[in-house]
């Protein structure tokens, strides 16, 4: 008996992103790869343009990733793709030369992630440093180093040990949190940027809620909690909100766990802003402003999770 198979892989490009794309998706060009395509390259070396159309091997993308990635694809030279830990990225096209498009790539995907950002490709080649990629993440401390870093608000640094009131009205400061990765943002209803940024949050926290050690810990400025409960409340949004203590917009200072109190803009130097911290209370990301996708951190907290508290 004789079988007879046939297959066709899609590449799925959208149409609507650009003329650039229609034209070469109507013509052909990037359509379909037939089987004795697949075949041919079973049987010879991966080529650098097949590791460079391997979507999936670039780290940490999530569906927008992709897709900005497939765009990147089939732009006009010069172009650059960066990526940061944890799921941002940017890339740039139609540049004059590659180390032009390189910066700007560079200079967007920091300013989005406020993580330090890598090239993943240049123009048709993948440039990606494996070791260079693991040297982002972190850094982490073990217990000791912990002890003894430094007091303050960069990477490496142990946040300072603020306190605030849980849900049921209870006394908490960070340090009781230890063991735990902290997701700490600070925000208030009366700010627009944190109240478009609410959505992400909510969308993140839905995404741990299997996740018990990772924790989120909302603390609303220059209102009282009560009020920014209620918006939360209003809008549907069911989030863990913390009370800092803060009663209303003439108050603008934070308690720390000894009883001293500090200025909430020498924290957050604007609203919204959030820490990352591992489970030693170090601080590993930061960021000032909204963040648009808050779930394509979700790499970068696991990573923490995993990998931090030794």
């Amino acid at each position: 008996m004789t079988t007879r198979w046939s297959c066709r892989l899609d590449l799925a490009i959208p149409v609507n992103r650009s003329p650039t794309i229609h034209n070469m998706v109507s013509s052909g060009l990037i359509r379909y790869a037939t089987c004795a395509t697949i075949l041919f390259a079973l049987l010879t070396p991966v080529s650098p343009a097949a590791v460079l159309l391997d979507i999936e091997a670039v780290p940490h993308l999530d569906s927008a990733g992709r897709e900005g990635y497939r765009d990147f694809l089939v732009f006009d030279k010069h172009r650059a793709f960066a990526i940061a830990p944890g799921g941002a990225w940017s890339w740039k096209g139609g540049e004059v030369t590659a180390e032009s498009a390189s910066q700007h790539a560079l200079s967007a995907c920091q300013d989005d992630s406020g993580q330090p950002c890598i090239l993943y490709a240049v123009d048709d080649r993948v440039v990606f440093n494996e070791k260079s990629w693991a040297r982002l993440w972190g850094p982490y401390l073990n217990r000791a180093e912990a002890s003894s870093a430094q007091v303050g608000l960069n990477r490496g640094e142990r946040f300072y040990n603020l306190t605030f009131r849980n849900s049921a009205g209870k006394f908490i400061s960070l340090s009781d949190l230890q063991g735990k990765v902290v997701v700490l943002h600070f925000w208030g209803s009366w700010c627009f940027p944190c109240r478009s940024e609410i959505p992400e949050l909510q969308k993140l926290y839905q995404a741990l809620s299997t996740s018990s050690n990772i924790q989120l810990v909302l603390l609303q400025v220059q209102e009282d909690f009560d009020v920014s409960r209620k918006w939360a409340v209003q809008q549907h949004f069911k989030l863990p909100l913390y009370d800092s203590g803060v009663k209303g917009r003439a108050m603008s200072s934070l308690t720390l766990a000894d009883g001293r109190r500090m200025q909430d803009r020498d924290i957050a130097p604007a609203f919204p802003t959030t820490y990352i911290l591992d489970k030693h209370g170090i601080v590993v990301f930061s960021n000032t402003g909204p963040v648009s996708r808050w779930p394509q951190y979700l790499p970068l907290l696991h990573d923490v999770a995993v990998r931090s508290g030794k």
